[in-house]
Parts: C-alpha cells; sequence; structure tokens
C-alpha cells in the first residue's frame, strides 16, 4: 500500500521527498503506467491505472497531461536528487521528481463577437 500511495502521490504532486530505496522502486512504475496509457484506448488505460492508483485525480492527470507531455519518450521519465539524511535513523532521502517534457500550448480561446449595433 505504500507503493501505490507513494506513485500517487508523484503523479499529483510531480515531487515527493522518499528514502532512496523507496525511489529506486517506484520510478519503474511511473514510466510502466505513462506508457501503457500512451500505447492502449483510453479506456482500457483508466481501468489499468486504477488498478495501481488510489485516486481517480492521478488516473486523469496521465491520461490528459503526462501522455501529451512525454509523447516522444518511453522511459527516463523520473530524476532523483539526494536531499540528505533522515533525522531519526540515517535513512538516505532523496527528492524524485517528474522529468520536464515537452511542453504542450492549449490554443488561446477565441474572443468573444459583440454584436453590431
Amino acid at each position: 500500500m505504500v507503493k501505490r500511495n507513494l506513485l500517487t502521490s508523484l503523479l499529483l504532486y510531480e515531487s515527493v521527498r522518499t528514502t532512496k530505496k523507496r525511489a529506486a522502486v517506484v520510478a519503474p512504475q511511473v514510466d510502466k503506467l505513462i506508457n501503457y496509457a500512451k500505447t492502449h484506448s483510453p479506456h482500457v488505460a483508466i481501468r489499468h491505472i486504477n488498478k495501481t492508483v488510489t485516486d481517480k485525480n492521478a488516473s486523469k492527470k496521465i491520461m490528459e497531461v503526462f501522455t501529451k507531455r512525454y509523447a516522444k519518450k518511453s522511459s527516463g521519465l523520473t530524476r532523483t536528487k539526494a536531499a540528505g539524511f533522515r533525522v531519526g535513523d540515517g535513512a538516505h532521502v532523496v527528492d524524485i521528481s517528474l522529468v520536464e517534457g515537452e511542453v504542450v500550448e492549449t490554443p488561446p480561446p477565441a474572443p468573444a463577437k459583440t454584436p453590431a449595433k
């Protein structure tokens, strides 16, 4: 359950601080979920993603944001940076975040037409 919650938090917030071991477990899962969403139909992909993540907004974000952002990238979607050691037990702590992909711009809304007088 810890892995599923960490995966969901990473997808929602795009950056999470956790231990090095947990980050190493979660990073490949992110790649697999996003690539599955890119290669399968939306209905099938959402059902598969909802088996893993614990929040519906995370699956929605994968389908709407991440599939477009990482359209040309198949792996290496996460980055880990060392953040020091945890105070209580001295565990290695890292910041795991999603890398920046292509910027997908939405077209600006059309100006509203004013009625002629």
